[in-house]
């Protein structure tokens, strides 16, 4: 007995040093990782896959993280195959999957592209400064408003509540699009009277507007809400509670989606089962990368899931007796 457990042993030892030696032979499969601008959420999250996958026995990727306008222009990115994963809102995720609502997408629809799971909830932050005299959404007709980066879900969520409320673009007095860094400088400096922000709740870059004190936050209707919601499924309302920001007193309720990880369809079921499982196996490293990140867990990795999944990522969540 003893000899047959030593072969075992041995065996064993010699079949892993043989695929250590095999990955180690092999070149690593580059893949790459659409995220967003520098100074947003997506960034850190992308970078600490990027780092956690790397590491991970018997994945062999190299992930090269990009930055980019955001959603819209990450959609695109799969679209062409120059990304292989995305963070993106999953409404934008939704509108592109479908075909629908969004000028880039409309009849159009991004079939190669799966989901992988769910990361954080995005709020819509709508800061204004105090001395434009803005109390409602509709008190930005005439006004000049900062809508995020082209190509952003931001500018979508801007655009969208707007309509809403009865405005089009042509009823401000200018529509900026620019980084969310430049559009706190604008609003600090009084060339914009409002902006928005699809981000994480307490997102530093919000955070840092607020501390000039001369701002507060919009919040969304309870009508307003439902009409949104009616009209872009995607979309629930969340809560800004008081505090959150240097001089917001009063808790806000405004619209929100939620920040989720694509693939490309190609991918083999293989990558992107060893890729979630990485994240998963290593979320602590995962939320030292950035406070939202830390709204991920097994039970919530599929909350407003709008794709099919990928097969890489349905296999590993059905190992874990997750189910959508």
């Amino acid at each position: 007995m003893r000899r047959v457990a030593a072969c075992v042993v041995v065996t064993g030892l010699v079949s892993a040093l043989a695929l250590s030696a095999t990955l180690a032979a092999q070149p690593r499969r580059h893949v790459t990782i659409a995220s967003g601008a520098v100074d947003g959420v997506y960034y850190p999250i992308a970078g600490a896959m990027s780092r956690i996958t790397a590491d991970a026995r018997g994945l062999n990727v190299r992930a090269t993280v990009e930055s980019s306008a955001g959603s819209v222009a990450n959609v695109q990115l799969i679209r062409s195959g120059e990304a292989d994963f995305a963070l993106l809102q999953n409404d934008i995720a939704y509108y592109a999957f479908n075909g629908i609502a969004l000028g880039a997408f409309a009849g159009k629809p991004v079939k190669g592209m799966a989901g992988v799971f769910s990361v954080y909830p995005e709020l819509v932050h709508i800061v204004v400064s105090r001395a434009a005299g803005v109390k409602s959404v509709r008190d930005l007709k005439g006004k000049r408003v900062a809508f995020g980066p082209a190509g952003s879900g931001t500018e979508q969520n801007a655009l969208q509540i707007l309509e809403i409320y009865g405005l089009g673009e042509g009823d401000l007095r200018a529509a900026v699009r620019v980084s969310f860094t430049a559009a706190v400088d604008q609003l600090k400096a009084g060339v914009v009277d409002a902006a928005f922000f699809t981000t994480a709740l307490g997102a530093p870059i919000v955070s840092a507007a607020f501390g000039s004190g001369k701002l507060e936050v919009l919040g969304v209707g309870p009508t307003a809400g439902e009409a949104l919601g009616r009209k872009y499924p995607l979309y629930t309302i969340g809560e800004i509670p008081a505090n959150t920001y240097k001089g917001q007193e009063r808790e806000v309720a405004t619209a929100s989606v939620m920040a989720m990880l694509v693939a490309r369809s190609a991918l083999s079921e293989d990558l992107v089962y060893r890729f979630t499982k990485a994240v998963f196996d290593n979320l602590p490293q995962l939320y030292a990368a950035h406070a939202a990140a830390r709204n991920l867990t097994l039970q919530t990795a599929l909350v407003g899931m709008p794709l099919p999944l990928h097969r890489g990522a349905e296999r590993f969540f059905k190992e874990k007796g997750i189910s959508r």
